[in-house]
């Protein structure tokens, strides 16, 4: 029986576990930035053999199988798996937030696809896939559910509320039972949690950020290593923009950020890794009221972040009250 999973990039060590023929991590973030285009993204799954332009697709991160043609790499996923004759896809995808989001999104792009839905598995993965060991994960139980009509349906509901022009559907979401996806909720709290503080606003993950700074973390390193923070949204090139957010604006609440990273290309890796290893941290006055509960910084500073498919500006503010679990309409 030839197998096929499909997982997250947090899950590319299954392609040295010995689980499937083949293992396709898909690479989008969906936690920040402007998401993408719904064209897009059937591009991505839908193969190159008509585009002019040479766009990443899935195969592009899929090592060389030896019995696959090089040019049927460069069709479309499904119709891959049907000319060589795979009889069964799983869906691997731990509870972190963004594989979460990838996985409504490649349900509600397979549930156009009803053929497949009897080929489809999910697998119930309770644990962190980044880290797991790939020997370990040839050998580890992993639960194995059906995917139903029902199961679809959820996500195509929650990939359509994340990518609304207002988190309201999402929050929405929280309320209702999500079944085999269970996941997805927890995933979805962190993710709204982001949104800015009522009082400071910052989401956890800036404020980590400041407390730790506070308590005489002054390098980036310290501050980007996994598990640090104590979050799981974002990722450390992500983390950096929080910290140049904080750091760049009129009122800044750090200091000791390197200011070359102000007018670096933002795909000029090794030129922004050098600034961010040089920078030595600490909080302004304006950082510690923050912390303290006397400042909120967006009162001082603006804002122009991609929330899902929400656009948070000052002008159109919405926060998160993590007390009682609901939105600060604008």
């Amino acid at each position: 029986m030839k197998r096929v999973i499909l997982t997250s990039s947090s899950g590319v060590g299954l392609a040295h576990a010995d689980r499937a023929d083949m293992v396709v991590p898909f690479i989008f973030r969906f936690v920040s930035g402007p998401l993408p285009s719904a064209e897009h993204l059937n591009g991505y799954l839908g193969g190159r053999a008509l585009r002019i332009f040479e766009e990443i697709i899935w195969s592009d991160c899929v090592r060389q199988l030896p019995y696959v043609q090089r040019l049927d790499r460069e069709g479309a996923l499904l119709w891959f798996c049907e000319t060589y004759g795979v009889e069964l896809i799983e869906l691997w995808f731990d509870p972190e937030p963004n594989s979460q989001l990838q996985l409504i999104w490649i349900l509600d792009y397979l549930r156009s696809e009803p053929s497949i839905a009897s080929s489809l598995r999910l697998r119930r993965v309770d644990f962190d896939l980044r880290g797991a060991d790939p020997t370990e994960l040839r050998h580890r139980d992993v639960r194995e559910l059906d995917i139903e009509e029902g199961d679809f349906e959820i996500a195509s509901l929650a990939w359509e509320a994340y990518r609304a022009p207002t988190p309201e559907l999402c929050s929405g979401l929280l309320d209702r039972p999500l079944g085999k996806l269970s996941f997805l909720k927890p995933a979805m709290e962190d993710l709204l949690a982001e949104l800015p503080s009522p009082t400071t606003g910052l989401g956890p993950t800036e404020a980590r950020l400041l407390e730790l700074i506070a308590s005489g973390h002054n390098r980036t390193d310290q501050l980007f290593r996994p598990g640090a923070l104590k979050t799981r949204v974002f990722d450390p090139w992500e983390l950096g923009a929080l910290l140049e957010g904080l750091a760049f604006g009129p009122t800044p609440a750090i200091a000791g950020l390197d200011g070359k990273l102000a007018t670096l290309d933002p795909d000029n890796g090794r030129g922004r890794n050098a600034a961010f290893r040089r920078s030595r941290l600490s909080l302004t006055e304006f950082g510690r009221g923050i912390l303290e509960g006397r400042e909120d910084f967006l009162r001082r500073n603006p804002i122009r972040r991609w929330w899902g498919g929400t656009l948070l500006t000052n002008e159109r503010l919405w926060r998160w009250d993590a007390q009682r679990r609901s939105l600060v309409v604008p």
